[in-house]
């Protein structure tokens, strides 16, 4: 099929640099929320009588409806302009955190995190793909990029430290009204200063078979592993839920190859990077959530840390994070093939992870742990920055909501399965460690403190082992399946380009992108 020829390069949004501190902070906004509530549950849970069995569906409302509901926010924003839905989003994700921090009860809790999430569902991929589509020279979108990757990756760390400041010194709700400033400014500088390129909204007709069994299979699956943590991996609703999961996304993707309009054009999903970008990206997140579980209660549990001192004890990780998207990322960007980035980069981050299998209850932090974060730090920072540059470049500019709700996706569902997976895994090597050791332990005080430490730490460095494996089959995805050159080595392709997934004829508008 002959080549269409790509249209001019619009001029550059002259406010895109002022637009670009408002969409990270937003970005950050989102990313704490995933960690500041954690370090607040305990104290929540006690001041609104939440039982043992239900505090796990605060964090669960929030997961389920933000993963759920991802793909759907993504086509939203194609169609009502990124700018709106951003905008939107942003409003309502604080008026839905005022609700949480004013809540006096269970109920109230819940609702609200549905709330967050489903509002975080919206602002998530329209800030992700308005850095798509006003960032388009190769240099100022490595920088663009890089400040993003760098929130992505360490707001998570950010919020540990944050929520331990809140928690401690004020009180669990500031971890909720904490967000509303944050939103307020984001909301009003994003009204002011970006100007979304005209023509690039997806004007077609909802896909309602689409969303329905996008949404509902996502959160099945998200759910069926999140029961998995608590419940066991044999539970029969556990196991129902993967197979409804199975057939609901089955028929997802059935449907998307045959409607007019998909709610996910098959060739967003399938063109070769693209793909490498979301399978070694969620992978990776499987191994970085288990390990912040891990690390917080080892630090917390086992050396005695505070939360606020657990929240500081994460910084090396942060200005690995930073350094590795602004200074390392960022700047061989344009130099370099993202394969080159990205693999050695998870690779690096897998060195780091190796040096956590060799936990122990005595283990200096200087010494052993600071070390393994400054590593993980700085390949997981090098390597999201081009994963998030590539999720998104060279896809037409009418699908840029969508293909960036699929890298939120990715993680969304990366972080439920790591949080799932590697915990039993460290409860099933706890318990092994327990039995084995039963009769040390037998005669009660210090020995069995000091039994039931180990055999948490013999926990922890089996998930990591695991979560090692993990992060070297990222990096063997990255090297292997994604093979475009390096951003301006050539001339644009369509966002279906190499992949044989049948480009339609919205293709015909296209960005200036990474050539093969």
């Amino acid at each position: 099929m002959p080549k269409t020829a790509a249209t001019p390069p619009q001029a550059a949004d002259p406010s895109r640099w002022k637009a670009l501190v408002f969409i990270a902070l937003a970005q950050l906004m989102v990313v704490l929320d995933a960690t500041i509530v954690n370090i607040a549950l305990p104290s929540a849970q006690t001041d609104l009588g939440i039982s043992d069995g239900n505090r796990q569906w605060v964090i669960t409302a929030y997961a389920l409806a933000f993963g759920g509901l991802l793909l759907f926010g993504g086509r939203i924003a194609d169609k009502w302009g990124r700018k709106n839905a951003f905008i939107v989003g942003l409003t309502g994700f604080a008026l839905a955190s005022a609700l949480g921090g004013a809540a006096n009860g269970e109920a109230m809790m819940l609702g609200a995190r549905a709330l967050q999430g489903a509002f975080g569902a919206l602002l998530a991929p329209a800030a992700l793909s308005l850095l798509a589509v006003m960032f388009t020279d190769a240099k100022e979108r490595a920088k663009a990029f890089g400040i993003y990757g760098a929130i992505a990756g360490g707001g998570g760390a950010v919020g540990l430290i944050l929520g331990g400041f809140l928690t401690e010194y004020l009180n669990w709700r500031w971890t909720f009204f904490v967000n509303i400033p944050f939103a307020i400014i984001a909301a009003v500088g994003a009204w002011l200063v970006i100007r979304e390129p005209a023509g690039s909204r997806n004007r077609a007709p909802l896909d309602i078979p689409g969303v329905v069994l996008s949404t509902l299979g996502l959160v099945s699956l998200v759910y069926g592993f999140t029961r998995a943590e608590s419940a066991g991996w044999s539970d029969g609703v556990t196991v129902s839920m993967f197979v409804v999961a199975g057939v609901l996304l089955l028929g997802f993707v059935l449907t998307e190859s045959r409607v007019k309009s998909p709610l996910l054009p098959l060739r967003v999903l399938l063109e070769r990077n693209r793909g490498g970008v979301y399978l070694s990206l969620g992978l990776a997140v499987i191994a970085m959530f288990g390990l912040f579980l891990f690390l917080t209660y080892y630090l917390q549990v086992v050396k005695g840390f505070s939360p606020v001192k657990t929240g500081f004890a994460f910084l090396p990780m942060i200005a690995g994070m930073i350094t590795g998207s602004t200074q390392i990322g960022a700047r061989l960007m344009t130099r370099v093939p993202p394969r080159l980035l990205m693999g050695p980069g998870f690779l690096t981050a897998a060195t780091g992870m190796l040096l956590l299998t060799q936990l122990e209850v005595g283990s200096s932090y200087p010494a052993l742990i600071l070390p393994a974060q400054l590593l993980l730090g700085l390949g997981m920072g090098t390597a999201f920055m081009p994963a998030m540059s590539l999720a998104t470049h060279g896809v037409n500019p009418a699908d840029a909501g969508v293909a960036s709700a699929m890298v939120n996706t990715s993680q969304q569902v990366g972080g439920a399965i790591g949080t799932a997976l590697l915990n039993t895994i460290a409860a099933s090597a706890t318990t092994a460690y327990l039995t084995d050791h039963a009769a040390e332990a037998a005669g009660g005080g210090a020995a069995a403190r000091l039994v039931q430490a180990q055999a948490m730490v013999e926990g922890y460095s089996t998930a990591i082992w695991w979560a090692v494996g993990i992060l070297l089959t990222s990096a063997t995805i990255a090297l292997t399946l994604i093979n475009t050159g390096r951003p301006g080595a050539g001339g644009p392709v369509a966002s279906g380009s190499g992949s044989g997934s049948g480009v339609g004829k919205d293709a015909e508008v296209k960005v200036p992108v990474i050539a093969h």
